[in-house]
């Protein structure tokens, strides 16, 4: 059975295409570019009140052999190893369906893998997103990336003149350690109120392989 991960690599705004270049000369095919805005904790930049950096996510498939190699070479060439040069790291799919792949593919070995890292993804109205993540700070997370999106669920949705209208929405994306996951997941469900109908929701994905984190 064919094991696929998938690759999220966070770099400066203009890298995210030269990241899937050295993705694909390793055998990764193709991949899809996100414009975002990353935050990061400096005590100059905080000074100076430059908290917010444009970035680029890379999001990619590809057989876990492969996918450990891209992402690899990705952290080497970009001079991951120095602080604020990028973030890459994979996460398991326990299913893929697209034209790049035939059939399906399920990971159904019963293997429990323990993350050091997990992925933390908060979706809320566009606006809210730098609520999310000072929520997480409080919590001990150090800095995050904003993601613009759209989204279509029922409780945003409003029909003016019978005009269905897509509201903005912002994707925060923060990679926290295992053991103060649950503390900004609770921050932030509490600060944005979560538990109510039609303000946002919060996934986590395990992290199998990171670079750049510090």
């Amino acid at each position: 059975m064919i094991e696929l991960d998938m690759i999220f690599c966070i770099v400066n705004s203009g890298y995210g295409r030269k990241a899937l270049a050295i993705a694909n000369s390793k055998g990764v095919r193709g991949g899809t570019v996100f414009a975002g805005v990353g935050t990061v904790h400096d005590k100059y930049l905080d000074f100076l009140d430059l908290y917010d950096i444009k970035k680029e996510v890379s999001i990619m498939v590809a057989e876990r052999e492969i996918a450990l190699a891209a992402v690899e070479e990705i952290a080497v060439q970009m001079a991951f190893r120095k602080p604020n040069h990028g973030i890459a790291f994979t996460v398991h799919l326990n299913g893929f369906f697209g034209s790049r792949f035939s059939g399906d593919f399920f990971r159904n070995d019963g293997v429990v893998t323990y993350s050091l890292y997990n992925a933390i993804f908060t979706i809320v109205d566009s606006g809210r997103g730098d609520e999310v993540v000072a929520a997480s700070k409080t919590a001990g997370a150090r800095g995050a990336t904003i993601i613009k999106a759209r989204g279509s669920g029922i409780h945003e949705m409003e029909i003016p003149l019978n005009i269905e209208i897509e509201p903005e929405k912002d994707v925060v994306l923060i990679i926290a350690r295992d053991d103060i996951c649950d503390d900004i997941i609770s921050a932030i469900s509490k600060k944005l109120k979560i538990n109510e109908p039609g303000t946002g929701v919060i996934f986590t994905l395990g992290v199998s392989d990171a670079y750049g984190l510090y």
